[in-house]
């Protein structure tokens, strides 16, 4: 479809590259005004996908990181205390009554909008990217749930708040906690995994020009070998981007002549003690042994 072509090609100006089936799925939450939750391990990009979204379409991009204890206020909107308590204390002076000063205090003026409300009240439609909602609890999403649904913010004191526009709305979970059944029926579905090898070099030629191309082609190949092995941490694109800049910044040209320069900023790559320990100097000689790409 032109329209989903279109959109990957947004994309990929924004600095993203996106196949078929993401720009498919990221058409169709649009048009269908649906959430869409990424899932997937963590660095294969699902963050970069709302941030480039936006990009793509000129507008902004609204992020609510949730983590474990994650509330509403934090979520939604507080109310500016230390304002609503000078204004009370001045109006007091005055002599205001107390109906008066409730009215008063608790306005527009003295709400401070948070992410969930940013986004339906922003003045122009925008992405809206909840990230890890895995690391919210589940009365979170509960809430959460009714918010998407309705795209409407009830605030007691002012009453309810209907979406100026309704948001594109992108969720990404690493899968470190099962999701409600219900919160996965209200959004399309896409995973994202790591990127097969032609993609990854695409991806570093897109997001480094200046890199060598028989450089990135032995880059791929070594990341894609180290992702085979029993890792605890297995390096995402973030992470081979990184390790492709270093490399570029050490001036290497070729990865078979260079294990010196490897081991030094493998730490680009593997970011933790145990794998660092399992890449030894023969490991590593196996995996910078990639041969010749074009």
């Amino acid at each position: 479809m032109q329209d989903i072509e279109q959109l990957k090609s947004a994309l990929l100006s924004a600095g993203y590259v996106a196949d078929d089936d993401l720009g498919t799925v990221l058409h169709l939450s649009r048009a269908l005004q649906r959430p869409l939750l990424l899932e997937g391990d963590a660095g294969v990009g699902k963050t970069a996908v709302a941030q480039a979204l936006a990009d793509a379409q000129n507008t902004s991009l609204v992020r609510l990181q949730c983590y474990e204890g994650l509330d509403v206020s934090t979520a939604l909107y507080e109310w500016n205390y230390q304002k609503q308590l000078m204004s009370i204390r001045l109006n007091e002076a005055e002599g205001a009554s107390a109906q008066v000063l409730e009215q008063k205090i608790f306005s527009e003026n003295y709400l401070m909008p948070r992410p969930l409300l940013q986004a339906i009240t922003a003045d122009k439609p925008v992405v809206l990217l909840i990230d890890e909602i895995d690391r919210a609890d589940d009365e979170f999403e509960a809430f959460l749930l009714e918010v998407l649904a309705d795209f409407q913010i009830t605030i007691p004191e002012l009453g309810t708040i209907n979406a100026t526009h309704i948001p594109q709305v992108i969720l990404t979970s690493n899968a470190t906690r099962d999701l409600s059944d219900a919160l996965r029926r209200r959004c399309l579905y896409h995973f994202v995994d790591y990127p097969d090898a032609v993609k990854e070099r695409e991806i570093l030629t897109q997001q480094l020009p200046r890199l060598d191309t028989q450089l990135a082609g032995s880059i791929v190949e070594f990341v894609q070998k180290l992702r085979r092995e029993h890792l605890k941490k297995t390096p995402g694109v973030a992470e081979t981007l990184d390790w492709a800049a270093a490399l570029m910044q050490m001036q290497v040209s070729d990865l078979e002549h260079s294990l010196q320069e490897i081991e030094a900023s493998l730490g680009c790559l593997l970011k933790t003690r145990a794998d660092l320990e399992l890449a030894d100097t023969d490991f590593l000689k196996t995996l910078s042994n990639t041969g010749n790409q074009q």
